[in-house]
């Protein structure tokens, strides 16, 4: 099966929770990759996601950095909050 991976760099302009990593992430800027696979037997290109990845700061240990396991849809819900957030009221 033909698989590829797709890079992008996101920016939360606010501290942010994503679902699935259990500490608040600080605004700043993040690599995201996603992995898809081709679906097969199709009359043209379809491709199928089946992974998403976030480069976070890691805890504890100053300048490093790891690589966590994240849901697309939990993803665009923190990108939506981020957008949404005017400083004004608390955070849900």
């Amino acid at each position: 099966m033909t698989t590829r991976s797709r890079r992008e760099t996101i920016t939360f302009r606010h501290p942010v929770h994503i679902r699935g990593i259990a500490r608040e992430l600080p605004a700043g800027t993040y690599e995201v990759v996603t992995d898809e696979e081709m679906i097969d037997g199709l009359s043209f290109a379809s491709w199928r996601r089946i992974a998403t990845m976030i480069t976070v700061p890691s805890e504890g240990v100053r300048g490093a950095t790891e690589v966590l396991s994240i849901g697309s849809v939990d993803l665009a819900d923190a990108q939506a909050a981020d957008a949404q957030f005017s400083g004004d009221e608390p955070r849900p």
